[in-house]
């Protein structure tokens, strides 16, 4: 899902050296984001849901409320119906019983605001025999539809309804490590075990009738597009182009794109060393400084001229 518009992007601020170079992992990471920023617009999906039911919504009713596919700070316009019904899907991570300080999302007696919707408060907990959480039963306030309010927290949702299945695949590096060739010789000893998860969720039915090359932004997940082999309409395939922020940044240097060139002799560079050149070479010198080139790129041209 990376565009030919970010590898060029990356490629024209990497530059290009005569030598072996690394780059960090990041710059690349930086170019998709700055890209796909632009160009996906937003959609909402709950990749481990957890249901939830309106006890107070009225029985058997749906909305469908006019949501922007785009945050203020990009020029760009669209919007698109999402539907809102009595039971939703919420992410299973945007609930905890015992919340710590500073959790403003949902919590037992707790409220948050649905994105683009209702503010809701959790008024019971249904378990499973093993304690599992099954479902939320919450309440709406039917006035807070655009009003603000005292609520800090905003989740995203969709409605059980009209809910299209979904099989996320969510990408990540490869390594763990930024040189997995530098160890005992064994790459595959560095490999990132969550290098790949599969998540089986849910996305807002818009998606149905965009373009298959569409990109979006799975609001608080990450950058997404169809797989364009696996993907149909009745199965719906996303694969996660790259997350919303570096989940790595905490440790910058775990990983860094390589930038390979042609092996090389190692040199001592505590003094400048003038190589003894060929009498061909030695012409091709000559020929170069006389153009006007400096000395020392001219020695590089002249011993390597491919």
């Amino acid at each position: 899902g990376v565009t030919p518009e970010a590898v060029r992007s990356f490629a024209g601020g990497v530059g290009v050296t005569r030598t072996n170079r690394t780059v960090e992992l990041s710059a690349l990471e930086f170019s998709i984001r700055d890209n796909l920023n632009g160009i996906s617009p937003r959609v909402m999906a709950v990749l481990k849901p957890l249901k939830v039911t309106l006890t107070n919504y009225p029985a058997g009713q749906t909305e469908q409320l006019e949501v922007p596919y785009w945050p203020h700070d990009i020029p760009r316009e669209g919007t698109r119906k999402v539907p809102f019904s009595g039971q939703l899907y919420l992410e299973q991570t945007d609930f905890l019983e015992v919340p710590p300080k500073g959790f403003h999302r949902l919590s037992p007696g707790g409220r948050v605001r649905l994105r683009y919707a209702y503010v809701i408060r959790c008024d019971a907990v249904i378990k499973g025999p093993d304690g599992e959480i099954l479902e939320l039963l919450c309440s709406y306030e039917p006035d807070s539809l655009g009003q603000s309010s005292d609520v800090k927290g905003v989740v995203h949702w969709v409605s059980a309804k009209s809910a299209v299945p979904l099989e996320a695949r969510l990408y990540e590096r490869l390594f763990t490590v930024p040189n997995p060739d530098e160890g005992n010789g064994d790459f595959l000893e560095f490999l990132n075990p969550h290098s790949l998860e599969t998540l089986h969720g849910f996305v807002e039915p818009s998606v149905l009738s965009d373009p298959p090359q569409t990109r979006y932004q799975l609001e608080r997940t990450g950058y997404f597009w169809r797989d364009p082999l696996d993907s149909r309409e009745d199965k719906l395939v996303f694969n996660r182009i790259i997350g919303l922020r570096d989940t790595w940044e905490s440790e910058p240097k775990e990983s860094v794109f390589t930038v390979q060139a042609e092996p090389k002799a190692q040199k001592d560079h505590s003094a400048p060393v003038a190589l003894e050149l060929t009498p061909e070479q030695s012409t091709i010198l000559e020929l170069l400084t006389g153009r006007g080139m400096g000395e020392e790129e001219a020695r590089v041209l002249a011993r390597e001229p491919h």
